[in-house]
């Protein structure tokens, strides 16, 4: 086998995208919200469902500006079994993370354990949805509702999952999606908040434009995170095709449970009743296999396969919080166990079912 890599970005035909960004060389018009900018929101408001939305230039920047949007100041309730992204955009903006254990089944923030959690001090909660699978958002909501929080999701894993029908986007006082090269559905660089009220839409649009609402008016202190023309023609052209796409990674994924479904010591995900899910990851939790984690991580890098220890390390254990108060993956004890013995498996739409073959193969042998 040549070298097959964790994830492959989604790429239209060349052609396609020529025609798509031919007219920026007759407009010259190539960022500040221009036809393709507002051609992408239209389109993808419809695909999630949602009331409003305005796109950014990364996922990163979409969530740290809707931090700011809900003027939220003090501890915000979150999980450490995530992407650099969400912790690090809570402490950039002056807040304080506080790290609720995960469910060992979903991955996802466990709501038994986020009640306890909340303080005087609390201002929100953000969970995760993980590898597509969604939080348990009924009783997250509950929560939220009996202590007047705003919950505010990262569904950077989460484009394009639906539960009974309803859109990830939909649940929450507001959703951040992530459009970078590796995911589901990307637009090279880029992501979305998606949230309820105009309100909350215009001061994001206000925040990401250097805080500008107009011609003479900067009431809010603002930065640069606008989406340019060529990522939203990139979109544009993969949002076209983003059903074949996902069928696609549907038959890498079941071809995966094919041959790792009921091995002793391995814990393969499992997509609930009622959800349409993105197959977005593959992730395996080695916990008493022949092989640990980092063995058959080893094993399968011998052989040109490059999986992932995704997420690994917690948030909660990253150098640069080292010493901090309430930075210690000794109060996760879930995440933690979980963290040291996940790997993702390559999966991406045009993985050959016998690449997949192989790759079990090297597993199990």
């Amino acid at each position: 086998m040549s070298v097959i890599n964790v994830t492959r970005s989604s790429m239209p035909d060349f052609a396609e995208y020529c025609e798509e960004i031919r007219e920026l060389w007759d407009s010259h018009w190539l960022t500040n919200m221009g036809v393709k900018h507002k051609t992408l929101e239209a389109a993808l408001q419809k695909r999630l469902q949602c009331e409003y939305l305005t796109l950014f230039t990364n996922g990163h920047l979409a969530l740290e500006n809707l931090i700011e949007a809900f003027g939220l100041h003090g501890e915000i309730i979150t999980t450490p079994f995530t992407f650099a992204s969400t912790t690090h955009a809570i402490v950039r903006c002056g807040c304080t993370p506080v790290f609720c254990d995960i469910d060992p089944v979903s991955f996802t923030l466990d709501p038994k354990k986020l009640e306890a959690l909340i303080t005087d001090k609390t201002v929100a909660i953000l969970p995760v949805h993980v590898y597509g699978n969604l939080c348990d958002v009924d009783a997250i909501d509950a929560i939220a509702k009996r202590h007047d929080l705003p919950v505010l999701y990262d569904a950077a894993h989460a484009f394009g999952v639906e539960r009974d029908g309803v859109s990830a986007a939909c649940f929450g006082d507001a959703a951040m999606f992530s459009f970078h090269a590796t995911k589901v559905f990307n637009t090279i660089e880029g992501g979305a908040v998606c949230c309820r009220d105009a309100q909350t839409l215009q001061r994001l649009c206000d925040l990401k434009n250097f805080g500008i609402h107009g011609p003479e008016s900067t009431p809010y202190v603002g930065g640069n995170a606008k989406m340019n023309e060529f990522c939203a023609a990139m979109g544009l052209c993969n949002l076209r095709h983003l059903d074949e796409e996902l069928e696609k990674r549907r038959k890498v994924s079941e071809r995966y449970d094919e041959q790792l479904a009921g091995v002793p010591g391995l814990q393969i995900n499992r997509i609930p009743d009622g959800v349409r899910s993105n197959y977005a990851y593959y992730p395996v939790v080695f916990d008493g296999y022949r092989y640990t984690r980092d063995e058959v991580y080893a094993l399968l890098a011998e052989h040109d396969v490059i999986a992932r220890k995704y997420f690994y390390p917690l948030t909660n254990a990253f150098e640069c919080y080292r010493g901090q108060p309430g930075f210690d993956p000794k109060d996760t004890p879930i995440a933690a166990h979980v963290a040291d013995r996940v790997l993702t498996l390559p999966l991406y739409a045009d993985l050959p079912l016998e690449t997949v073959d192989q790759i079990c193969k090297i597993i199990l042998s």
